[in-house]
């Protein structure tokens, strides 16, 4: 087996694990953000809640339905944006973004196990499943 293979396999099983056991599933109660958003060509869905308190992401979860890739996606956002301050946690999501398009990240940019989507590039039309959650994140930590 090739490296490539090796890492691709590697990739889908950190895909999976999220997917099977997501990391933050659930909803913050009381005052906190709340962002509803939707990938109409697929039909995923994702409810995120935010706890930002001082300019720094305290908590992140998400419930929602869709496929193995924006569900993943979810959980391995909310893992890196918890005690992110907000700019950082908007440095994460603009170079996430980068990641999709193939583009060069940041140096200074560690996605831990969300670096496992990095051959989401490659399918086009999966890079909106990939990024929904971001997006999500990136509206909501706007709104405080």
């Amino acid at each position: 087996m090739s490296m490539n293979n090796k890492l691709d396999q590697l990739y889908r099983s950190v895909i999976m694990d999220h997917y099977k056991s997501p990391r933050n599933k659930g909803v913050l109660e009381d005052n906190n953000i709340t962002v509803d958003m939707n990938n109409p060509t697929c039909g995923d869905v994702i409810h995120l809640t935010l706890q930002v308190e001082d300019g720094v992401v305290k908590d992140a979860r998400f419930e929602g339905e869709g496929c193995s890739i924006s569900m993943s996606s979810a959980s391995m956002m909310t893992q890196l944006v918890k005690g992110k301050t907000v700019e950082e946690a908007l440095h994460y999501a603009d170079n996430f973004s980068k990641m999709m398009l193939g583009e060069d990240v940041d140096d200074d940019v560690d996605f831990d196990d969300a670096e496992a989507l990095s051959g989401v590039a490659k399918f086009p039309a999966r890079i909106k499943c990939a990024t929904l959650a971001w997006k999500a994140m990136e509206q909501g930590v706007q709104q405080k």
